[in-house]
């Protein structure tokens, strides 16, 4: 069998997330794998220069990526990817963990399921939408790929902002809003659920946009196919922050306009149960039955 490279990213302000980052190391190396992660991390990991760990700054040609965190690290880690088709595990040392599906006590038997199993029985392939979105500014246009969602927001607390969307190339609506979230159903549970936006399988291919508190009448969710193409433009004079996955990177001004439509590319994670997305669900809600 030919050597499998796996990639390693981690919380670095959790100590149990660090320690248990050294733990996959180890067992990479004592099962012949070479071992990736950033840089400014391998002195974390390589526990005492005893395991020898590369630093990289990509790992798209690694077999493996492996996210030790909560939710907010995985998202990091799928972004790393740049809509590389890596599988990705998601080892839980957060909170709620939607999208982390090991805990830390199971994560070397995963990785020996992984390692020696067959996909479809030992563990699953899960493939997410991913959206991609693009802001044109003159002649340059800026990309981003977002597992969960883009969120259009107010900068200036205390004003509504206003936000013209076309879909298809055709007007539809002008939102006054304190913002817009648009997102994947892998997102539906993220931002989109505390707007009271509905709660979609992931296994869809869908965009769902939500108003954030809309100042209008329609107040409602628009689930849209895959297909359709939405533009959003900043009309008045209010900035608005775009965010990706919970990170601001740009910000608009009045007359901008945003490209966001489902990516060619997807994001793969692993699942090793046979739990399906509403039994998640069921669970990380407390929904028992009474």
């Amino acid at each position: 069998m030919t050597a499998r490279k796996i990639a390693v990213v981690f919380h670095h302000r959790r100590p149990n997330a660090v320690r248990l980052a050294g733990d996959i190391a180890a067992w990479a190396h004592s099962a012949g794998c070479s071992v990736c992660c950033d840089e400014a991390d391998v002195d974390a990991i390589n526990q005492g220069g005893t395991i020898p760990v590369v630093g990289s700054s990509s790992w798209r040609d690694a077999d493996l990526l492996v996210s030790v965190g909560g939710d907010g690290t995985m998202l990091r880690a799928i972004h790393s990817l740049g809509g590389t088709l890596v599988p990705v595990i998601g080892v839980n040392v957060g909170l709620l963990g939607y999208l982390t599906h090991v805990e830390p006590e199971a994560v070397l038997a995963a990785l020996d399921q992984w390692l020696n199993g067959v996909e479809g029985s030992s563990f699953h392939y899960d493939d997410r939408m991913l959206l991609r979105v693009s802001v044109q500014n003159g002649s340059k246009t800026q990309s981003w790929l977002a597992l969960n969602e883009v969120v259009f927001e107010k900068k200036q607390s205390g004003h509504t902002v206003r936000l013209g969307v076309d879909i298809d190339g055709t007007h539809f609506v002008t939102y006054s809003a304190d913002g817009l979230i648009i997102a994947t159903p892998t997102g539906s549970t993220a931002y989109a659920l505390s707007a009271r936006g509905p709660v979609l399988s992931p296994r869809l291919q869908a965009l769902l946009m939500t108003p954030v508190s809309p100042h209008m009448m329609f107040d409602r969710s628009l689930v849209l196919d895959p297909r359709e193409e939405v533009v959003v433009e900043v009309m008045g004079q209010r900035p608005v922050e775009i965010a990706i996955d919970g990170v601001a990177v740009h910000t608009l001004l009045a007359g901008d306009r945003v490209s966001v439509q489902a990516a060619p590319e997807q994001a793969r994670l692993i699942r090793f149960n046979d739990d399906r997305f509403h039994q998640i669900l069921r669970s990380k809600f407390g929904l028992a039955d009474r």
